[in-house]
């Protein structure tokens, strides 16, 4: 698949102080480049480019450029090196399948059934069983007097959410003291797949990378490992299941099924939903416990809701879309820090956007949706957190394309009524049975692994009273 240059007539703005081969290196942190990127929108405009070390990387971060690009007669998806180095492991799953792969639209019309606002109700008390195993581990340093990393705990809770829920399989992850192995195996593949895609690396080069080499060919090992322990659970068991897993199995077994997929793309459709089901959405938690947690004002108007809401007992299905507040709390932290901060966009054929931008069939473009987020159509101060940014008045006065945290068009996150049932339970959950001290000095520091997610960010949570 092609990865050239998005934009034929070379105009574009690029930061000051490009070098010979080398580009605009100068300011590029390999462990920040989206952040990066999103403090030069604020700068050079609403499309730029950079070019690393011979890759040009065009980004659209405009109101106007970005409604053009999110046109899905004239654009599609399309793979940026960051996304296509994940073919690797994902190859023709759902996130990283080319559109005009089969496997794609034969799993996205077998699966959807299954991600509907009905299917939710079947996925709802296992979300409530999984919460409460977070209750059950925050009393506990509750009672302990200690802190708890934010984003680790999120990952345990939405790893096994989507482990049980999806492929009927537990990953312990409160049992144990650290985040499951596939935890680490999983951000190591993200990482090293996206530092990748910034660099390319001379073949005389390459003995200074094996280390690293061996470290990605030991985490993709493990993550193959852990796929075909989902499935070798599955048919040793003599229950019978409804899941997602199930129904693509079911498929399979179907001569007459058109949607069957095979047994390595069922593998890897597994392997999609165990990482994208849970990064994201854990992400999504950690950034709406942050601002929680350093918000008093919100903190208590969310609580508030919940307790008319829901009083004291568990929330039952009906009563999670009730939270209308928490979840513009969730829609606020995921326009500041969408988990998934950028997206590609290819022309389906010749065209011309935003302030003469010439684009050929097969260009692309990454919208930046990290600072897509914090244009000038969402106010004076976009970069300050306001939850009444999502009341519906302001929803309709705003045009739809400038809120794209799960992605646009026809390849849009599959799962996102299942993410944000999941995060509103959750954090409905918290608000009712803990009161939260975050440490007051603590300054929010960002680490991207293809997605965003919160480091270093504790609280210590006290059982409510």
């Amino acid at each position: 698949m092609s990865t050239q240059s998005a934009v034929r007539n070379g105009s574009l703005p690029h930061p000051p102080y490009r070098l010979p081969v080398l580009g605009d290196l100068i300011g590029v942190d390999p462990r920040t480049p989206l952040q990066d990127s999103t403090v030069l929108a604020g700068r050079l405009g609403p499309m730029f480019e950079r070019e690393i070390l011979g890759r040009r990387f065009v980004f659209a971060s405009g109101a106007d450029v970005v409604g053009e690009l999110c046109d899905e007669k004239r654009f599609e998806k399309f793979l940026p090196p960051g996304v296509e180095n994940l073919r690797d492991i994902g190859a023709d799953g759902l996130f990283t399948a080319y559109s005009h792969e089969p496997n794609w639209q034969r799993a996205h019309d077998l699966l959807r059934p299954a991600f509907t606002a009905g299917a939710m109700r079947g996925y709802h008390e296992i979300m409530v069983d999984v919460a409460d195993d977070l209750i059950e581990h925050w009393e506990s340093r509750s009672r302990s007097g200690t802190s708890t990393d934010v984003s680790s705990d999120m990952t345990k809770l939405t790893l096994e959410t989507i482990g049980r829920t999806g492929f009927s399989y537990t990953f312990g992850s409160f049992a144990r003291a650290e985040p499951h192995p596939f935890v680490a195996a999983m951000v190591g593949a993200l990482t090293y797949n996206q530092r990748r895609a910034l660099l390319s690396i001379p073949a005389f080069a390459k003995p200074l990378f094996a280390r690293s080499d061996r470290r990605y060919a030991h985490n993709k090992q493990y993550l193959a490992d852990v796929l075909a322990d989902v499935v070798r659970t599955r048919r040793r068991s003599s229950e019978e299941f409804s899941d997602l897993l199930q129904i693509m199995m079911d498929a399979a077994k179907d001569a007459d099924n058109p949607n069957a997929l095979s047994e390595a793309n069922i593998g890897y459709q597994i392997l999609t939903f165990l990482i994208a089901g849970h990064e994201t959405t854990s992400g999504a938690l950690s950034f709406a416990l942050y601002y929680l947690a350093n918000h008093p004002e919100v903190f208590e108007r969310a609580r508030a809701e919940v307790d008319e809401v829901w009083g004291t007992g568990k929330p039952q299905f009906g009563q999670v879309p009730k939270l209308r507040y928490v979840r513009r709390v969730l829609d606020e932290s995921l326009r500041l820090w969408p988990t998934v901060p950028a997206f590609g966009r290819g022309a389906r054929e010749a065209t011309v956007i935003g302030d003469d931008y010439r684009m050929a069939a097969g260009d692309w473009a990454v919208v930046l949706v990290t600072a897509l987020h914090r244009d000038p159509v969402w106010g004076e101060h976009p970069n300050d957190f306001d939850p009444d940014n999502f009341l519906p008045d302001r929803i309709k006065a705003r045009p739809a394309h400038v809120y794209k945290p799960f992605g646009t068009g026809e390849r849009a996150c599959i799962g996102r009524q299942f993410a944000i049932h999941e995060a509103v339970l959750v954090l409905g959950t918290i608000l009712q049975r803990f009161d939260l001290q975050a440490d007051p000095s603590y300054r929010l520091k960002v680490q991207e692994r293809l997605t965003m997610m919160p480091t270093g960010f504790r609280v210590q949570p006290t059982v409510r009273t």
